[in-house]
């Protein structure tokens, strides 16, 4: 699944399933855009990628500033003249019971993961057309591919995260139209729907051992995934071993998807 000389873009890309999906692509020969809001984690993640040989230069970006994004594409394009491959990783959560859910909050949240999302993809999209013109490839020869990081709460509902399960949802629904529109193009457009993943925002749950069980409970493969497994399927999608595949969504669940009742597990 090589990818070498590929530039792609990956935002959310400092920290978590971004940082992961950034290192698996540099080991394939990426040449790396990191955007990510976290200068210091994303400057930390560049010197690392160059001190091992590779290639990435760092931009902060807000996902959902147009002026941001359209800095981002820019820079992708002084650095490496072109865009091959796109991961909308970016997202932020919010909870609260829907009862007491706040206008900003919900705003915040669609704003980062779904008009993010639409914002990078359509000119990140543009530019690979443009692309795609000048060089006049056939579809099927074109290696222009765009993942979207989904959930498994694209379809599963959790009730104090109204605004993250809405955006997922809504980006599922997103990466079929996407796909559609700029399959003509050759250009491919997928998602990842992860499940219950080791970021820092689990470990923090995962200190509660009741929360534990209840997750573990939940997830027939019996662990919590690691982002480095999510970033697995990124690089499949984003190489020619995906060239058939566009306009779904893979779950890397653990299985959870499937389950209709609770798991035993170790602990009880």
């Amino acid at each position: 699944m090589s990818l070498k000389d590929h530039a792609a873009i990956v935002t959310g890309g400092a920290k978590g399933i971004g940082r992961a999906i950034v290192e698996r692509f540099a080991r394939d020969g990426a040449r790396l855009v990191i955007a990510d809001t976290d200068e210091g984690a994303g400057e930390k993640l560049r010197e690392e990628i160059v001190e091992a040989g590779g290639e990435a230069i760092f931009i902060d970006c807000d996902v959902s500033d147009r002026l941001d994004v359209h800095n981002l594409v820019a820079a992708a394009i002084d650095a490496y003249g072109r865009i091959d491959t796109l991961v909308n990783n970016a997202g932020i959560i919010a909870g609260a019971d829907f009862l007491d859910y706040k206008e900003d909050d919900f705003d915040r949240v669609l704003a980062v993961n779904l008009k993010g999302p639409f914002l990078v993809g359509q000119a990140v999209a543009r530019q690979m057309v443009k692309q795609i013109a000048e060089e006049e490839t056939k579809p099927r020869d074109v290696r222009a591919a765009i993942v979207n990081m989904s959930s498994v709460n694209a379809v599963l509902a959790i009730p104090n995260q109204l605004a993250y399960v809405t955006s997922k949802g809504g980006l599922n629904q997103m990466t079929k139209v996407m796909a559609l529109s700029l399959a003509p193009h050759g250009i491919r457009v997928n998602a990842i729907g992860p499940g219950s993943i080791q970021t820092d925002v689990l470990k923090a749950v995962m200190g509660d051992e009741a929360a534990k069980r209840k997750i573990l409970s939940r997830t027939p493969i019996g662990r919590i995934g690691q982002p480095e497994e999510i970033a697995e399927l990124a690089a499949f999608l984003a190489s020619p071993a995906a060239s058939y595949l566009t306009g779904t969504c893979i779950y890397a669940d653990g299985g959870r998807m499937g389950l209709n009742y609770l798991m035993p597990t170790d602990e009880e």
